[in-house]
């Protein structure tokens, strides 16, 4: 069973935002594996070890991405693909395009990826990549078995359950509470060392600057505004009911 998994490089969960020149500063930050992808590479291992095959994690990002993907193969996975180009933009429509284009030249029977990123949180590239790959896909995956050449699937439907079967080859999505992730062992990291690592850009991708441009531009990025202190509001149910309206209209412009 050929399985890749998706895995993007985000910030340290507990890591301050700090927004410079319009953009986020990434002085002395710490990255990690996004929590979400991690639950697809535990998956990925989980189904070598049952039915055996390979797994291979993939990355669209900066050179910077290598650390999270080394940290994957000592988790277990077997090879790593890099894909850096800085022509490349971070618009999930454009990284979607990059990943069918070398997923196109591979045999995958299972393509697994985190529900969302914690950075952009659109949950937006697995959905578009199953529709360039012609995949079935299945999101917020909780639970997954797979035999015959098919998955029967428990996915989370907000607060709800739904339990979905689909035929292989197909592309899941992992949702928090899908399984427990490993650490990655001392001997995990040695071997590390010596898997196949493998870095492309946009021209082994066949690809050109026109058919990976960016559907969406982001126009400003701020900081949420400073938590304001409560108020109180005084007199009778009325006479706060007016206060509350007002400062609904004036101040909080919600109505």
């Amino acid at each position: 069973m050929n399985i890749f998994v998706l895995l993007k490089q985000t910030f340290d969960t507990e890591e301050k935002i700090v927004i410079q020149d319009g953009e986020i500063s990434e002085d002395g930050v710490k990255f990690i594996i996004n929590p979400y992808d991690e639950y697809a590479v535990e998956e990925a291992l989980r189904l070598k070890e049952l039915h055996g095959g390979q797994v291979t994690v993939v990355s669209v990002g900066p050179q910077r991405s290598a650390e999270a993907l080394r940290t994957a193969l000592a988790m277990g996975a077997d090879e790593a693909v890099l894909i850096s180009d800085e022509r490349i933009p971070s618009d999930e429509y454009s990284l979607s395009v990059v990943l069918a284009a070398y997923l196109h030249k591979v045999s995958a029977d299972v393509v697994l990826g985190g529900n969302f990123s914690v950075d952009q949180g659109s949950g937006q590239v697995a959905v578009r990549l199953a529709r360039l790959l012609n995949l079935p896909h299945v999101s917020s995956v909780t639970k997954l078995e797979i035999a015959d050449g098919k998955a029967k699937v428990l996915r989370d439907a907000e607060g709800d359950a739904e339990t979905i079967e689909v035929a292989l080859p197909a592309l899941f999505t992992a949702q928090q509470g899908l399984n427990e992730p490993r650490y990655p062992s001392l001997p995990g990291i040695m071997k590390a060392k010596k898997k196949p690592f493998h870095q492309l850009g946009l021209s082994e991708l066949g690809l050109s600057d026109a058919e990976i441009a960016p559907r969406t531009e982001r126009i400003s990025l701020s900081l949420p505004p400073q938590r304001q202190a409560g108020q109180i509001l005084q007199g009778e149910l009325k006479e706060q009911a007016a206060q509350l309206v007002s400062l609904l209209r004036s101040d909080a412009k919600a109505i």
